[in-house]
């Protein structure tokens, strides 16, 4: 029942809505982050064809997969590609290492019914204070020879190197929070200056990435309605503009603090906007539907921040839900997608910015594995009660557990609720063998959907690199016949 119902429900949506939705494409100016970070992905063809039935026409990557940026070859999406952080000391130390790279991940794929690369994010929020300095001496000498490879390569003209950065980089006074008090932080804004103008130099944007709902996770007395688009909160007035909304302070408070450094007038990109369905008691789909209704008639309207008026450009994060993530900074980290693990889109909005809602078009051929999950053993555990909690949190670290947390989607369920979800967290990741199933006899598979409300026991995909190897040995096993 739970294939055969994802499957008739997301064919009866595609069917109804998919008119409707791709006849208008996605507001001008938004992109989508694609992250990878998933136990089961889906097949990336799947995936573009995804971005292509939605007319989502510019994407930003955190790497340079292959499997991924082949898949985007002749779709004309937009793509940024990008460099991970572990990377940079390899493109700072030797120019011919970045020279190769560009080789390998641009060159290649520059050409008729290629991949349309606009961008190459070098390194990704390098500056954040947890990285406690990491990448401070590597990141500059890294753009300057990405961007030498690619101008060399005869490409520089149109693919230009950037930076994302977190907006922790620049801040405002402690006592005075107004955007004009904004600017880069003391112990990188003398290397942040040298970065700004070399960029604005080469036409090459900044990259900020900004996040209202961390404003309104990380501070308890945060105005609520100030994180979001509505109106509904107090305004605060700074050089006679009004502010209504935590993002446009946030972006006004970079414009300032780009104005300091010299680049007034310099192109600014959001790399990573949106809000989380999950993991806390602020992030659901009620409150990202909220956000997310707010900010689209926002880009639809082109009304810019009140220092920078007009059409904005944004990515927003994330795609897909991603079960692997760190959930170091929260537990949402793993909910951001506006669609689920398994392409489904989570709530209507106007993503067209014609007035009225509707669901994206979700991904069409996704496989499931069987029907079935694997849940506590309530009999077998009277006789062993001393063994769930180490079998849970045994679970818990490789399966995802974040929807069990205090205001997220599973917060209601029983004690062997709790633990039946943590046991199938587990099962499905591994793919349901049987022996993911055992914790010392405390687990048994079923094929009852403990489902409830807003909480799903999830059937996990049939991931694309599963269905590969699926493939390949069909067609091995098909030639020995042949044989």
């Amino acid at each position: 029942m739970f294939r055969a119902g994802i499957v008739a429900w997301t064919a009866c949506i595609a069917a109804i809505l998919s008119a409707a939705v791709a006849a208008t494409a996605v507001i001008d100016g938004i992109g989508v982050n694609w992250g990878t970070l998933m136990s089961h992905a889906m097949d990336p063809a799947m995936v573009v064809q995804m971005l292509k039935a939605n007319r989502i026409n510019k994407a930003k990557l955190f790497d340079a997969d292959p499997w991924i940026v082949n898949a985007l070859a002749g779709s004309g999406i937009e793509v940024m590609l990008a460099i991970p952080n572990d990377h940079l000391g390899d493109m700072s130390s030797k120019y011919k290492n970045a020279k190769d790279w560009v080789k390998q991940n641009v060159v290649k794929y520059d050409h008729k019914d290629g991949v349309h690369i606009k961008y190459v994010a070098v390194g990704n929020e390098p500056f954040l204070k947890s990285y406690k300095g990491s990448f401070t001496s590597t990141i500059f000498p890294a753009l300057k020879n990405i961007q030498r490879a690619l101008d060399e390569a005869g490409v520089g003209n149109r693919i230009k190197a950037t930076i994302p950065q977190n907006a922790d980089i620049y801040s405002s006074l402690v006592n005075n929070s107004a955007p004009s008090a904004g600017n880069f932080r003391k112990d990188i804004r003398a290397l942040m200056t040298k970065i700004v103008r070399y960029l604005h130099s080469k036409g090459s944007p900044f990259v900020v990435n900004i996040y209202p709902y961390l404003s309104l996770y990380q501070d308890p007395n945060f105005p609520v309605d100030f994180a979001f688009f509505d109106g509904k909160s107090r305004p605060v007035v700074d050089e006679g503009l009004h502010y209504t909304n935590v993002f446009d302070a946030n972006y006004d408070t970079l414009v300032w603090s780009l104005r300091k450094a010299g680049v007034p007038n310099m192109k600014i990109i959001v790399g990573e906007v949106g809000w989380p369905t999950d993991g806390d008691e602020n992030a659901n789909a009620k409150l990202a539907k909220r956000f997310y209704d707010g900010f689209l008639k926002k880009m639809a309207g082109k009304v810019g921040t009140p220092l920078r008026p007009g059409k904005l450009e944004v990515y927003l994060f994330g795609l897909i839900d991603e079960d692997m993530k760190s959930v170091v900074p929260g537990k949402f980290e793993r909910h951001w997608g506006i669609f689920t693990y398994d392409g489904r889109p989570k709530f209507p909005t106007d993503f067209a910015g014609k007035g009225t809602d509707g669901y994206l078009i979700g991904a069409t051929g996704v496989q499931y594995l069987p029907e079935r999950w694997c849940v506590l053993d309530e009999n077998a555990a009277k006789n062993k009660l001393k063994l769930i909690p180490s079998s849970v949190n045994y679970a818990c670290s490789t399966g995802d557990c974040t929807p069990l947390g205090y205001g997220s989607s599973c917060e209601g369920l029983s004690l062997s609720g709790n633990i039946s979800y943590a046991f199938n967290a587990y099962f499905q990741t591994m793919d349901q063998d049987v022996r993911a199933c055992d914790f010392e006899g405390l687990g048994k598979i079923t094929t009852t959907n403990l489902s409830q409300g807003r909480c799903l026991f999830p059937v996990q995909i049939v991931s694309a690199g599963e269905r590969v190897v699926t493939v390949s040995l069909a067609a091995v096993v098909a030639a020995m016949v042949l044989v």
